[in-house]
């Protein structure tokens, strides 16, 4: 009986070693079997450094007692005690395995093949498993045998003696070993049928691709051939019969348990198929009737067991279908379909537990890795690794992965893996979901080195691993470009001189030297920036062909890459970020204006992916206005703080103008935008909200440089016409009004030559030269016209409005609207207008007649003279003007009772008109059609020309473009005009009837 105090003791020392159950623990120690050894502390220690002390000692008193007497009995535990190496082991298994305790009690001389310790013992192949397995004569002695075998590699698993990636080698060297063994043993049962063909048996799957689990279908594929003479259905049918026997040796269950199964369901035609085919037979199939998944399986065909000169003409032959395979049609998203079609099949119970086949699972990177290798491999034989850890790391050398990507997939892939490992290894059993039972997961933490607190640790790691494979799986699994290089012809993955040439012709460049030499300098050398562009770079081309001037894109595209060639991020985020290769393609070919913009801020290219610049959508006035305050406050002085209002605008002008190409143009994975109007209303509003932000800027940087904090006088900005409207185009001017208010005890004329002051050096600032689109401040609607003072107080419009104002600055002031400076001296200004814009009881007739005349005149006078009045967007007939004079003449007559009409904006107005019943729906719907597609024109006009205009370009190449941004592909430029002069002719009717009553 032990004393009390050694109990207790004991049992201190039990708990901090780890033991679960110190009582139990205590009560094995104390057995007979033990009895020479337990009060050893290297015993304890070693226990306590297994995955499961408990499961290891009892593990070892069944070992000791299943020993032949008290002799082999002191040898396993003087060996155990005496050498490290094979107690680690022999324990380390024991604490991780239950099932292969069980073996050892079975067999219990097995623990011998544990103390070998040599160098050759680390890493065995298949010879030595063949060693290991010769004296296997029959099915029995061969499960024993590879059990023995299967100790080894477990016992250098758990102790860290091999990682994962050699641990799942030996265990597929060990299975290709046991296919030869069943085989041979197939082959002595039948010598008449051994004699008659010649048979290889392909491993496939994890088995082909040398990373097998320790329980696993070992999935095979057999071929065979006549020996010479033979009658060739005769030895198919032979071959057939040994495949059979081969495959129950391994897979049925015998006193000492099964193998494995082994699995021919990838054979062509699965198992309605013949279980062997002939070389033909197979390629046959393969060129006729295989699927997608078929091929995406034959990435992994490794010949394993028979005649290996036979399966290497296997998968020499089906090479070159398996590196084609990309090239069908939608075999990306069949891929891809697959992929969901899996993770859909999963049992709702199970999704949250499965660890190889659900969201995040090994499964999504074994995909995403193959799907890549399908795509990239058949131009680069590097690729072309059954093995995923290898193939992985092969995409990441040749710049198809980004590093970080491909070393955080590498490190999930590792340790799901290794969990998948150690949950497998416990029982024997092919599993692939995480236990539920907390002490199972706290076997399967320690084994993987997680001592603080195994369970909580062990699922904070397995959830961050899936959620880093999740991401990933995401980003390379479904990113557009993959689809965009499946698609290319056979050779053009990658460019040759020749092949370039000649793709360059065929894609309609004109200057296909010149593209060649811009190919060159991008794609040459052994660099990994140059791998990554040789990648993109057949992709962009076609994607620059489905423009007016590829070679404009291409030329760009360089000029790009060369400002941004020592960016980490650059190619890398074209690669990765969704759809930003394709969004750049576009922008880069679609004109002057957005490459312009891009070459002086080549950072925005981060704009066009899906991350942290915020994409392509157009950022809210606030959020503008607080970016550039912000800089102007940072800035020295006036002029450096407009110089960083102008970064910012520059900027955001890209960032409108790339959204406007992307939205009309369209991508392969974005339609081009259904909705032109609301395109229209985004781009203009978005132009609109940049210029106020950039003149809350510049005014408060020349207030704070000349003032200080605050202003003698109150200041506001007033918007007009389109700017007040939220139409702004770019390339229009911004029309304001500026009006101050003295503040109290301040004279006048102070006030007055402040407010001066203020106007001419913020129109200074704006006016310095620069190669951005100018930001002209427009003045000319304010009171007296370019006649007038530039600034007037409140009090003083007041005073010229009563007085003098006429009938066109009442339509002017409509589009009023505040925009920047001190808002209740802009909200007054407005109340003050209102009733000038919204005259009770609407216009009189002479005033009426008074507005029709003034549009006659500028029709008369202010069309360019030679312009075709057809089709000049502005001034033209059913043009802006038509249209914005017709709803704001509906404004002026019934404002006063139509609250909806009191917008600054024509499309709203419009429609308001429409719902008060001032004009047809069909007459509303043809206004609008023709006000939407002028303002397009001028959008078009300067992305294309990097100039403002208001009817369409001459030039072939720039007619074509601005066709392509409005919808109309190659060869139908005379289309765009027909229907251009279609849409505003009938506009125009709608105005004769309208607006001049006729």
């Amino acid at each position: 009986m032990t004393a009390p105090g050694r109990r207790s003791s004991t049992f201190s020392r039990l708990l901090r070693h780890g033991f679960t159950d110190p009582s139990a623990a205590e009560r094995l120690l104390e057995s007979d079997e033990l009895a020479d050894v337990r009060s050893d502390p290297v015993l304890l220690e070693a226990l306590g450094a297994t995955a499961d002390p408990d499961l290891a000692l009892h593990g070892l008193v069944r070992l000791a007692d299943a020993q032949d007497g008290h002799t082999a009995q002191r040898e396993l535990l003087d060996t155990l005690i005496a050498a490290k190496p094979l107690r680690d082991r022999l324990l380390g298994v024991l604490g991780a395995s239950a099932a292969l305790a069980d073996h050892l009690a079975r067999h219990p001389r097995d623990w011998q093949a544990l103390v070998t310790y040599e160098p050759q013992d680390l890493h065995p192949g298949v010879e030595e498993f063949e060693r290991g397995l010769a004296e296997a004569t029959d099915p029995v002695s061969l499960r024993v045998a590879y059990r023995r075998c299967l100790l080894s590699i477990a016992a250098r698993d758990v102790c860290g003696t091999t990682d994962l990636a050699q641990t799942a080698a030996e265990l597929a060297d060990l299975a290709t070993a046991t296919l030869r063994a069943a085989l041979a043993i197939a082959r002595t049962a039948a010598p008449d049928d051994a004699a008659l063909c010649r048979l290889a048996v392909i491993a496939m799957g994890k088995c082909g691709g040398h990373e097998l689990n320790y329980v696993s279908d070992v999935d095979v594929i057999f071929v065979a051939e006549a020996v010479d003479g033979a009658d060739e259905r005769k030895a198919v049918q032979a071959a057939t019969r040994l495949a059979a026997h081969m495959m129950r040796i391994c897979s049925e269950t015998t006193v000492e348990g099964s193998i494995w199964p082994v699995d021919a369901n990838l054979r062509p035609e699965g198992r309605n198929g013949p279980l062997v085919r002939t070389l033909s037979s197979h390629l046959a199939y393969y060129q006729r009737w295989a699927k997608t998944w078929e091929f995406q399986a034959l990435l992994k065909a490794r010949p394993v067991a028979g005649d290996l000169e036979l399966g290497e003409e296997y998968v020499a032959t089906l090479a070159p279908l398996v590196w084609h395979a990309a090239e069908r049609e939608n075999f990306v998203a069949d891929v891809q379909k697959m992929r969901r079609r899996v993770v859909e099949n999963i049992p709702a119970a199970e999704i949250e537990r499965e660890l190889k086949l659900g969201p995040g699972g090994l499964r999504d990177v074994e995909f995403a890795v193959q799907l890549l290798q399908l795509v990239h491999g058949r131009a680069d034989a590097s690729l072309r690794s059954g093995t995923t850890l290898d193939a992985l790391k092969a995409l990441a050398a040749g710049g198809y992965v980004g590093r970080v990507d491909g070393a955080q997939l590498d490190a999930a892939y590792r340790f799901l893996r290794s969990m998948e490992h150690r949950i497998q290894l416990y029982r024997l059993r092919r599993t692939h979901l995480v236990p539920e039972d907390e002490a199972d997961q706290r076997r399967i933490g320690r084994s993987l080195g997680l001592r603080s607190d195994p369970v909580a640790e062990l699922n904070r790691e397995w959830k961050r691993h899936a959620s880093v494979v999740r991401r990933l799986h995401e980003k390379l699994f479904y990113r557009p470009l993959l689809d965009a290089v499946a698609q290319l012809a056979p050779g053009e993955a990658r460019l040759s001189a020749e092949a370039a040439r000649e793709r360059l012709i065929a894609l309609g460049y004109a200057d296909p030297a010149a593209a060649l030499r811009h190919l060159e300098a991008l794609a040459s050398g052994v660099t990994r920036k140059a791998a990554i562009q040789r990648t993109l770079l057949p992709v962009l081309l076609g994607w620059f062909a489905d423009s007016a001037d590829p070679d404009a894109g291409l030329l760009n595209f360089r000029k790009v890459s060369d400002a941004l060639g020592k960016t980490p991020w650059y190619l890398r985020l074209l690669r990765d970020e969704g759809a930003a290769a394709e969004n750049l393609a576009r922008v880069l070919s679609a004109g002057r204006l957005a490459p312009d913009l891009l070459m002086r801020a080549p950072e925005a290219v981060a704009l066009l992916g899906d991350g942290d610049g915020g994409g392509l959508e157009p950022r809210g006035r606030a959020h503008l206005e607080q970016e550039i305050l912000a800089a102007v406050g940072r800035a020295d002085g006036a002029t450096q703080a407009v110089a960083a209002a102008r970064g910012v605008r520059r900027r955001e002008l890209f960032r409108t103008a790339a959204a406007d190409i992307v939205g009309s143009y369209g991508t392969e994975t974005q339609p081009a935008e259904p909705d032109q109007g609301a395109l229209v209303d985004t781009i203009g509003g978005a132009i609109s909200d940049l210029t106020v932000a950039t003149l809350a800027g510049t005014l408060r940087a020349v207030v704070r440089d000349g003032w200080g904090d605050t202003l003698p006088t109150r200041f506001a900005i007033i918007g007009m016409g389109r700017f007040g409207g939220h139409e702004l185009g770019y390339g229009s001017d911004a029309d304001v009004l500026f009006v101050h208010e003295p503040r109290e005890g301040v004279d006048e004329q102070e006030a007055a030559r402040a407010a001066n002051a203020v106007v001419a050096e913020m129109r200074r600032l704006l006016q310095i030269p620069s190669a951005d689109p100018p930001l002209l401040v427009d003045a000319d609607l304010r009171p007296e016209g370019k006649s007038g003072p530039l600034v007037r107080t409140l009090k003083s419009y007041e005073a010229y409005y009563r007085r003098w104002s006429l009938v066109w600055e009442s339509q002017a002031l409509l589009r009023a609207e505040v925009v920047a400076g001190d808002e209740d001296l802009g909200r007054r200004f407005i109340e003050l207008i209102d009733p000038l814009r919204y005259p009770a009881e609407g216009l009189g007739d002479e005033a009426v007649r008074e507005i029709r005349r003034l549009k006659a005149r500028m029709e008369s006078e202010r069309l360019p003279r030679g312009a075709d009045p057809t089709l000049h967007a502005k001034l033209g007939r059913g043009g802006l003007s038509d249209v914005e004079w017709t709803v704001q003449l509906m404004q002026l007559r019934q404002g006063w009772a139509e609250p909806g009409l009191r917008t600054t904006r024509t499309r709203e107005a419009l429609g308001a008109a429409c719902a008060a019943g001032l004009l047809s729906g069909e007459d509303a719907a043809t206004l609008d059609d023709a006000w939407v597609l002028a303002s397009r024109v001028r959008n078009a006009v300067m992305l294309v020309r990097g100039r403002a205009g208001d009817t369409f370009p001459s030039g072939g190449r720039e007619l074509a473009a601005v066709g392509r941004y409005l919808g109309y592909g190659p060869g139908h430029v005379g289309d765009m005009l027909d229907d251009y002069r279609r849409t505003t002719r009938r506009a125009r009717a709608v105005v004769e009837s309208l607006f001049y009553g006729a």
